[in-house]
């Protein structure tokens, strides 16, 4: 009799020790994919003689860098409307950027290309010739790509974590995750990447993972 008390004893201990445990359980993560803004989607060219070229809405490309044969530098802007997306309230598990590279150009000695990819909130979101570099407004966070953008890459898609980016954008109840890409700082060849900004597959998507 005294065996079967104990043995009831026990099996209520357990139960009760599970229950907490399952109280303690973490919240599901949950995912979602944010396709690019083609409207606001863009590019800034800045050639040798100082002259600014702006490009945006609807193109079929983006470019960043700088192009080894006029040495113009090239820096690319997607955007990536967040509201409706990813709520308020919610905390960044990992985000993922997700873009497919059409053409690379590049010097026979570099054997890949630097790219720098910096969080930026302009509004409006209508490109200007000072968003090329903001000094007013240096980049709330960023990161590189690696490795390097290569011609292995070329036609290829390529994922950048850019969970600190997210979070970051979302610390600040930003609307828009909206990033600028460049060729990175220091001494580097010249290099020019080719960003697909079509609707397609091939079109830029954030992956946000979050609970």
């Amino acid at each position: 009799m005294k065996k079967m008390l104990f043995a009831v004893i026990m099996m209520s201990f357990a139960l009760a020790l599970a229950g907490c445990g399952s109280g303690s359980s973490s919240p599901p993560t949950l995912t979602t994919q944010i396709l690019s803004n083609p409207t606001y989607d863009g590019d800034i060219e800045l050639d040798q003689s100082n002259v600014y070229t702006v490009t945006q809405g609807n193109v079929p490309s983006v470019f960043a860098g700088i192009d080894p044969s006029t040495l113009s530098e090239y820096r690319a802007f997607l955007d990536f409307p967040l509201t409706g997306a990813v709520p308020v309230d919610a905390f960044i598990a990992s985000a993922t950027l997700d873009i497919f590279i059409n053409s690379i150009a590049k010097l026979p000695v570099a054997n890949s290309i630097p790219i720098r990819i910096e969080l930026v909130s302009f509004s409006p979101p209508t490109l200007l010739t000072s968003d090329f570099n903001r000094s007013d407004q240096p980049p709330l966070e960023y990161t590189t790509i690696i490795p390097p953008i290569s011609p292995n890459d070329v036609q290829r898609h390529v994922a950048i974590d850019v969970t600190p980016l997210m979070v970051e954008a979302q610390r600040r109840g930003l609307a828009n995750f909206q990033i600028r890409i460049l060729e990175d700082d220091g001494f580097v060849y010249p290099g020019l990447i080719e960003i697909d900004d079509t609707t397609t597959s091939r079109a830029p998507l954030l992956e946000v993972s979050y609970y």
